[in-house]
């Protein structure tokens, strides 16, 4: 495959691949239609093979994440869905490959896994970028103090004191010089 090819097949798979209990993840019914193979038969492989999908590799969805995957999609049915669906993280994508054994399922599988190392790259991309945000905004925050002090001295300096207010009454003069003036 050219690398333009390799390009528009990740383009394909991104939007492919989810967020479900923190983890960017690949739904079973989504890697079987891009490993070409009907979504039992991997099911079925997965099922053979269970030793080799630990937690961190693939896990099945509860109802409410089902319902609220189907939420986001408004042509799915519940009638559609005979049993709860897998999602595959980036390593059970993998393998998932490895127990199919078909030569379709390892080419694709390498452009999953590169699919899964781009996002990765983005969301570490977003994070050091919201770190370099925080470390502003809290300079931000001491600059604006440390120039709410300089106004603050400057109006000081420049605010005249009130002169004392003048007595009201008859006003003697104690000495001459006084007088004089």
């Amino acid at each position: 495959m050219t690398s333009k090819t390799a390009l528009i097949v990740i383009e394909q798979i991104e939007p492919l691949i989810k967020t479900v209990r923190s983890q960017k993840v690949i739904l079973n019914n989504d890697l079987a239609r891009r490993y070409g193979v009907p979504t039992k038969i991997l099911n079925q492989a997965v099922k053979r093979n269970l030793d080799r999908f630990p937690e961190d590799f693939l896990f099945q969805l509860t109802e409410a994440e089902t319902d609220g995957m189907r939420s986001q999609f408004v042509t799915a049915s519940k009638r559609n869905v005979r049993h709860l669906p897998f999602a595959f993280t980036e390593h059970g994508a993998f393998m998932a490959a490895t127990v199919l054994n078909s030569p379709q399922a390892i080419e694709m599988s390498v452009f999953v896994v590169r699919t899964f190392v781009k996002l990765r790259h983005l969301v570490l991309g977003h994070q050091e970028l919201a770190a370099k945000l925080n470390q502003l905004e809290r300079k931000v925050v001491g600059h604006d103090e440390s120039i709410q002090q300089i106004v603050d001295a400057i109006r000081q300096l420049t605010t005249a004191p009130e002169p004392e207010p003048r007595r009201m009454g008859f006003h003697t003069i104690r000495n001459r010089s006084e007088r004089q003036k």
